[in-house]
This record gives structure tokens, sequence and C-alpha cells, in this order.
């Protein structure tokens, strides 16, 4: 019992820190709802250099494909299932479905980003191999059902992006700080354990998780109508683990720092190349494929493919486990690593 005690009272220090800096509540708060209103209200973005396009297998596919490999910035995917090629969509791995038939039928959203450009391009190039005589009968559907949308698939990427973002940075700079003050060489003559220590940061973000995420989740469901098809148990467990996975990388990082301007650097380095390549804002899989099995080893891609097969697609913790693990991994070897090197002064 007296273990606990200077571990609860470390866990009290810190969320009273927190609250009393004007600067951390609006970074965890008050920020990612605004990027989330932003892009949800907002979002305008043009153009983009290469299409993707779907085309299920069926009568027709052949010619149809041969026709859009000559042309110019699209490239062609032949999709075999009818429920992987609306899977694929949903993720923005395609930016438009082509189902052959009579008329043939292009599916697009016009909320994303590619969905527009995606119809003209696709469209021209069906006409011109035509002859340009509007030959070929097009139904274009605008698809704008919960699920499918762009905002559908950027929140759970902003939601990961938050968990990285919070965890990283917070722990890693209160650390930092605590370094700086010389607060580590007073408590490093009491009789409190290192664990007890950093686990007290470990408790505290758990604590605002809590909040941050209940407040994102409920505008984005409850405003944006952004869908909830899986389970709220199997979600918050994928939410706990990637808050711990982050918060030990966090502590990873800032476990020998001494100075504000380094961690600065260390956090930047590792959550930058995250932000860009794990699929916040645009699927990785139109990243090189020999860089996929990098990229899917990141633990924000582990958590945003996750919170998206929840969300989006209804799926359940069982089917999570790999993307689970990864987080784990990252968590667990950070943390005794962290715990190993950890630095007082």
């Amino acid at each position: 019992m007296s273990d606990l005690k200077p571990l609860a009272e470390l866990t009290r220090v810190r969320f009273l820190r927190f609250i009393r800096e004007k600067e951390s509540i609006f970074w965890v708060f008050v920020f990612p709802l605004l990027l989330t209103m932003v892009l949800g209200f907002a979002f305008r973005n043009r153009g983009v250099a290469k299409v993707k396009v779907g085309v299920l297998e069926g009568p027709g596919a052949g010619a149809v494909c041969a026709t859009l490999e000559k042309a110019q910035n699209v490239e062609v995917e032949r999709i075999q299932d009818v429920r992987e090629a609306e899977r694929r969509f949903r993720k923005g791995a395609v930016d438009a479905l082509i189902h052959p038939g009579e008329p043939l039928e292009l599916r697009f959203d016009p909320t994303r980003p590619e969905g527009e450009a995606a119809r003209l391009r696709l469209e021209d190039a069906l006409q011109r191999a035509a002859g340009r005589v509007d030959r070929v009968e097009i139904a274009c559907i605008e698809v704008k059902e919960t699920g499918s949308r762009y905002i559908d698939f950027l929140l759970p990427g902003i939601l990961g992006m938050n968990l990285m973002g919070t965890g990283i940075w917070a722990l890693g700079f209160g650390l930092v700080t605590d370094r700086q003050r010389k607060l580590l060489k007073r408590l490093l003559v009491t009789p409190m354990r290192r664990s007890a220590y950093l686990f007290s940061f470990v408790l505290s973000r758990l604590l605002f998780m809590i909040l941050e995420v209940s407040l994102l989740l409920a505008f984005a469901c409850w405003v944006l109508e952004v869908p909830m098809k899986g389970s709220l148990v199997t979600l918050a467990m994928l939410i706990l683990v990637g808050t711990l996975s982050f918060t030990a990388l966090g502590m990873l990082l800032a476990s020998r720092v001494q100075t504000i301007e380094g961690i600065s650097g260390l956090v930047n380095a590792a959550m930058m190349p995250m932000w860009l390549c794990c699929g916040v804002f645009f699927s990785y899989e139109r990243f090189p494929e020999f860089l996929h099995p990098v990229i899917q080893a990141l633990p924000l891609t582990a958590l945003n493919d996750a919170l998206r097969d929840v969300m989006l697609d209804g799926a359940g913790l069982v089917g999570q486990l790999p993307e689970m693990g990864v987080l784990a991994a990252w968590g667990v070897v950070s943390y005794f690593v962290a715990l190993k090197i950890f630095r007082w002064a």
C-alpha cells in the first residue's frame, strides 16, 4: 500500500499541472475538435496527379481495363469480389469503382479530393475510346451514404493522430521539463521507485484520454454523422492500447534528453513520418508497394487501420489482434527500454 501512495500523489500532481497550462488544454482538447470541424465542414482540395480505379470482374471488364490502361494518369486494379471492392473503396485504396455492364456504372465520392477528378478523367478516357460521340452510356452515382464519405475515412485517422500527438508530446515535454528544473534530482533522494514516477505519467495520460476521445467521438457521431458500426468496448480497447503504446514511446524519447530543443527534435522526427505515411489523410497504399510492410509495422498505421475496421466495418476484437499486437509490442519494448536507460539528471 505504501508503494501506491507516491504513485497516486504523482498522478495527482501531473493532473493539476496539466490543467493549469492553457496551451496544453488547447492542443489536447480544442485543436483536434477544430481540425475535425474544419475538415468535416469545409474540406476543399483540388486535383491529384493520378487516380486509381477498381474494376469489378465480370462481362466487359477486360475491355474496360484495356481502355483505361491506355489513359494517362489512371491506374487500374481488377477486383474479383463485390465486398472486397466496396471495402477498398471505403478505405480510400481506390478513388472510384467501375461495374461493367449496360450501362457501365461508375461509383465515386464527390466529397473526397480524388473523387471528382476520378470521375472526369475516367469519363473522358471512356468517351474518347468510343469515338467521343457519347456512345458509352455511363451512370454516375454520387456516393453520399454514411460510412463511404471522406469524413468517415478521415475521422479515425484524426483520432489516431491525436492519441499519438498528445501521448508522445505531453509525456516527452513533461519529463524533460522536470529534468531541466532539477525536480528529478530531488525525487532521486526519495524512497519513490523509478517505475512509480514513470507510471504516474501513464495514469494521468489515461485520465485525459477519456475526456478528449469522448469529446471528439461525440462531435463526430452526432454532428458529422460518422458511423459507429462496431462495439464501443472493442473501440475502447483499441484506444486504450494505442494510448499506452504512444505514451511509452514518448517516455522512451525523453528518457535521456536534457533540453526542450532536444526533445522537440526527437518528437518531430518520430511523429512526422507517421503523420505522412500512416493513413491519416489518405491511404498508405498509395506509397510504393515495397514500403507497405515498413508502414504497416508503425504503431499509428496499426491504430488507424483498426479504428477504421471497427467504426466503418463493424469488425470485432479478434480480427484486430494483429494490429493490437503491433501496438503492444511498441508499447512494451519502449516502456522497458525507457525504464532501463532513464536518466534522472
